[in-house]
């Protein structure tokens, strides 16, 4: 007999719902058995997969309402939330570069998503920002095919983010290199929007990979984001004819121009394809940037 508790935390989350699987009661009458050596490595196995399943089960989803659901550029999708009746989620979010969890009513699979505004709109407006790329089949493609009203379900805020402190002052770190590709400009816009000192570094770069300018979202804030100190080069794997900028990958992008004055002196954030992550940390580092100043969020 399998049993399933599902409880309603209706005193500190009004909205939220919390369940816990628990193991039938004959696995567990077999394992309070008297158990041969042999046999126990396996029934600690056995023990710490149930565990994990209960742990995974336990997870607290909130229903709130996407206020919009537009596009943001070829396959991607601006998504906004209101978790203004769901402070305990607004509240999570702290610090750029941290993510969640959202479901959908028609999809049981939750999809992680990072946030892309800064903690101070949820502080302010009880409003989380997305960028989404829809994936035929997946979560992500349900939830882009939502309209606003809609209810979705959401964790509070994970993960640690991008721990700016590790690249400050700005006087100490004046060079800060940032590489994002695809959807990884999501957090990347909450780092730069939540303000890092910029403008007090003399050298902060974004390059920014797309295949082509149709695929990239968020041209409409370079203006605002230069103006903040951060100087934007973007790099199209597959241009348009009319292209005269960077092209290629990011990371082949960053090789040909380089010029880090002061490794000592200098730090990076990351996010996007692992493998532009990978080799980007690799020419970092032989170049003698400390792994620590290297920041990334998952």
């Amino acid at each position: 007999m399998s049993i399933s508790l599902s409880t309603n935390l209706h005193h500190s989350h009004p909205h939220a719902h919390l369940t816990v699987s628990t193991p039938s009661m004959s696995i567990l009458r077999r394992l309070t058995l008297p158990i041969h050596h042999h046999h126990r490595h396996q029934r600690r196995r056995f023990l710490s997969h149930i565990a994990a399943a209960v742990r995974q089960d336990t997870t607290v989803w909130t229903p709130t309402p996407i206020s919009l659901i537009e596009s943001a550029a070829e396959s991607l999708f601006h998504v906004s939330i209101d978790v203004s009746d769901a402070p305990e989620i607004a509240s999570s979010h702290t610090r750029a570069g941290q993510y969640l969890q959202l479901k959908v009513p028609d999809s049981p699979k939750p999809s992680f998503l990072a946030i892309a505004s800064p903690p101070s709109l949820a502080a302010a407006r009880g409003e989380l920002q997305f960028l989404v790329k829809t994936v035929a089949g997946s979560t992500a493609e349900l939830l882009c095919g939502l309209k606003k009203g809609d209810v979705v379900e959401l964790t509070p805020a994970m993960g640690n983010g991008f721990n700016v402190d590790l690249i400050s002052p700005p006087e100490t770190f004046p060079t800060i290199l940032i590489f994002a590709t695809g959807s990884g400009i999501s957090p990347i816009r909450s780092l730069i929007e939540s303000g890092f000192c910029a403008d007090k570094r003399s050298d902060v770069r974004l390059y920014y990979g797309a295949r082509n300018l149709r695929r990239m979202a968020y041209q409409d804030r370079f203006k605002d984001w230069e103006s903040s100190g951060v100087k934007i080069f973007p790099v199209l794997s597959k241009p348009d004819e009319e292209w005269s900028g960077e092209t290629g990958y990011v990371q082949a992008a960053f090789s040909r121009s380089k010029n880090i004055v002061s490794p000592n002196s200098t730090g990076a954030v990351l996010c996007g394809h692992k493998q532009m992550a990978e080799e980007i940390t690799s020419i970092l580092t032989e170049d003698g940037v400390s792994i620590d100043k290297i920041l990334k969020n998952f």
